[in-house]
């Protein structure tokens, strides 16, 4: 509407001049010339430049909501294995779109109910940060990850568990629990038991103990955005 605006007051200001002629002899009609006028190409592109940009188009603000951007952010870790087969080009989008989520995130994330529950999770910048070893790219040769679920559990357990596959014929999982600690309105701590590995009718426990520190930067009813301490982005879909 704006283009066609200006279209109109340009068209206004370069109507053709017309020059009246008349007789000294009277005549029972007027006497009356029309005489185009031809401006010169060059002339007539500079006031139109000048015409042109005097008529400034309103600036358009695009607003994005958070579900348009959970569904983009969604849509962008689909079938990405955790986001193990994304290109550094994507994990870049992926952060964008996060960034701009998380100026939704609810005032102490850390104080919401929503926290509470089982989420699976989508996505990991950094492939080996849910399931350490298993999800190396030497540890994917032979272990096929299924499932990566986090639940949490009022007031204070966290428990994670990774499925997979072994050798292509074996199921196994190896899961962690914990105890969770709020450091401020945005951070929460987590100390972790050694893990429990379940591989076939095998079942053990090995390692030690383990601690992780989380910034929840965005929480709905269905979606949960995590920054780890070492810059791994976390997007966890609340299980169905």
């Amino acid at each position: 509407m704006a283009a066609a605006a200006s279209s109109l007051t340009i068209a206004s200001s370069f109507s053709e001049p017309r020059t009246q002629i008349h007789s000294s002899k009277r005549s029972n009609l007027p006497l009356q010339y029309s005489i185009p006028y031809k401006a010169d190409s060059r002339s007539r592109s500079r006031r139109l430049g000048l015409v042109v940009s005097s008529v400034s188009a309103p600036k358009v603000e695009l607003r994005t909501g958070p579900d348009d951007l959970i569904s983009s952010l969604l849509s962008k870790v689909a079938n990405s294995d955790g986001g193990v087969t994304l290109s550094p080009e994507q994990h870049k989008e992926v952060a964008q779109v996060a960034g701009e989520l998380q100026k939704y995130c609810v005032n102490e994330p850390v104080k919401c109910p929503l926290i509470f529950g089982d989420w699976d999770v989508v996505y990991c910048s950094r492939p080996t940060s849910p399931g350490g070893g298993y999800r190396s790219v030497i540890g994917r040769l032979f272990f096929r990850t299924k499932e990566m679920i986090q639940g949490i559990d009022s007031p204070d357990i966290v428990r994670n568990r990774v499925s997979f596959t072994a050798l292509g014929f074996l199921d196994g999982d190896v899961s962690l629990t914990g105890k969770l600690k709020a450091l401020d309105s945005e951070w929460i701590q987590v100390i972790f038991e050694p893990p429990e590995l379940k591989v076939g009718s095998l079942e053990f426990k090995y390692g030690f103990e383990s601690e992780v520190k989380l910034r929840i930067t965005y929480i709905d009813e269905k979606l949960r955005l995590g920054l780890g301490s070492r810059g791994s982005l976390f997007v966890f879909r609340r299980r169905q």
